[in-house]
This record gives C-alpha cells, sequence and structure tokens, in this order.
C-alpha cells in the first residue's frame, strides 16, 4: 500500500461512475478481490515509462470462490509523484470468448 500516495486517484474512463480517490479504496478493493478470488494471478505483458508516466499492459486471471474463471486483459496507466502512484487509468475488461471471427464482430459493431 505505500506505493500509493494518500490522495491516490483512480479512474477508469470506460467505466466513469468507479473512479475513486484515496490509497484506504485501493486497500479495501484489493482484499475484496484477494478474498474473492484467493489465487489471483497478474501477468505483466510489456511496460513503458515516460518522464513520471508508467504503461503497463496486464493479463489477470483466476478462479472465484464460486468456481467461475475470470481473466482480464488490458492496460494501466500510471502517474508517479515522489515515488508513489499518484493517479492510475484503468483499462482492464473481462476477456470474451467468443466464436465469432473479425468480419462478424465488425458486423455487429456498426449495425447494432
Amino acid at each position: 500500500m505505500n506505493c500509493f500516495a494518500l490522495d491516490y486517484q483512480s479512474e477508469q474512463p470506460l467505466h466513469p461512475n468507479v473512479g475513486f480517490e484515496g490509497r484506504e479504496q485501493v486497500r479495501k478493493n484489493w482484499t475484496t478481490i484477494f478474498k474473492a478470488m484467493p489465487d489471483f494471478h497478474s501477468e505483466l505483458l510489456s511496460s513503458a515509462v515516460s518522464g513520471d508516466t508508467v504503461w503497463a499492459e496486464w493479463r489477470w486471471q483466476g478462479v472465484r470462490v464460486d468456481g467461475h474463471r475470470m481473466e482480464m486483459r488490458g492496460v494501466t496507466i500510471l502517474g508517479v509523484q515522489n515515488n508513489s502512484i499518484s493517479w492510475a487509468r484503468l483499462y482492464m475488461e473481462p476477456v470474451q470468448a467468443t466464436d465469432a471471427d473479425i468480419d462478424a464482430q465488425i458486423q455487429q459493431r456498426t449495425q447494432g
């Protein structure tokens, strides 16, 4: 938790209502995740640093205590100030298995 600034700002641009402020909410969120998914695993696929901004591509996975498998992939962008994560934008989404190829996906997205 010491990696996060006390006034840490979290934003999820694809889900704007779940943004929050504060290190304690980070603790609450991850405590809930680890309780519900004790085998949670995070894999850092790639990262880049530009000044005080860190870009990271992730794969998160695990099995919830109810037996359902969870997998998410995406990118986080972190702002680092005074050796702490001061803000983040998360672009993490569930991986969706589908049999539809790219043509079917584009058709579905453009026709409704």
